[in-house]
This record gives C-alpha cells, structure tokens and sequence, in this order.
C-alpha cells in the first residue's frame, strides 16, 4: 500500500480551510493546515510535502511573497494557488514565481483532486530523476 499524498493548505479563511481538509481526508490525503504565509514556511522547513494549496490573497504575506519565499529553499514541491477573487496578472505572476497552477474558488472536488494527483506525481518523477528541490 502506497504512502497518502501529503498535501499543505496555507488559508486564512478558517471556515473554508476546515471545509477542505475533511473533503481532502475522506479522499485518503493526510492534510495539514495553516493560517498564514509565515507559519507555511516554517512548516515546510520542517516536513516534506507532496503539495502545498496556497491562497493568493492572505493579510499580511500574500501567496506570491509566500511562493517567492517557498522557491528559496524549495524548487520541486508544487503550489496550487487558490483564491476567489484571481485576476490575470495575479495569475501570470504566480505561473513566473513557479506555481504549477491557478485553481479558482470554490473549485470542484474532482479538479481540485485530480490537481493535486497530478502536482504530487510530477514532483515524484522529478525526484526519480534526481532533483531534490534544494536551492544550491
């Protein structure tokens, strides 16, 4: 039996952080939560991730500070940017800062899964090719 897939939701909007985490659970993610950009870094200098679903507009540090932060010290752990309100140049900056996609909320279960499947399988084939993510 294989590993569940690891997955980081950084949101602060606790009532659909919550929300998330159960549907991401009953689908065999084992998921942790945080509030804030800072608290996700620290949490990511800590533990290995599959994926990190990351709000774009957070108070304080944003989803692009905090993607900017993450590649510092990770380059292969892939951020999903979630958020409701993106816009086009939100959009291209978190494709330049290196986030492998741009999902809108509220996103459908199926995609949002099926996002997250995908995200963790690319980072397990950049892996067996040798990238282990680090800034050199």
């Amino acid at each position: 039996m294989s590993e569940p897939i690891r997955v980081l939701v950084v949101d602060d909007e606790v009532d659909y952080l919550n929300s998330l985490k159960r549907v991401l659970a009953r689908r065999g993610f084992d998921v942790q939560t945080v509030t804030d950009g800072r608290s996700a870094l620290a949490v990511l200098a800590e533990a290995q991730f599959d994926c990190v679903l990351l709000d774009l507009q957070m108070p304080g540090m944003d989803g692009l500070a905090t993607l900017a932060e993450l590649r510092k010290q990770d380059q292969l752990t892939p951020v999903l940017l979630l958020t409701g309100r993106g816009d086009i140049p939100s959009v291209l900056s978190a494709l330049k800062g290196g986030s492998e996609g741009f999902l809108a909320k509220p996103c459908p279960v199926e995609e949002l899964v099926s996002a997250i499947e995908d995200a963790s399988e690319r980072k397990a084939l950049a892996r067996a090719w040798g990238g282990n993510g680090k800034e050199h």
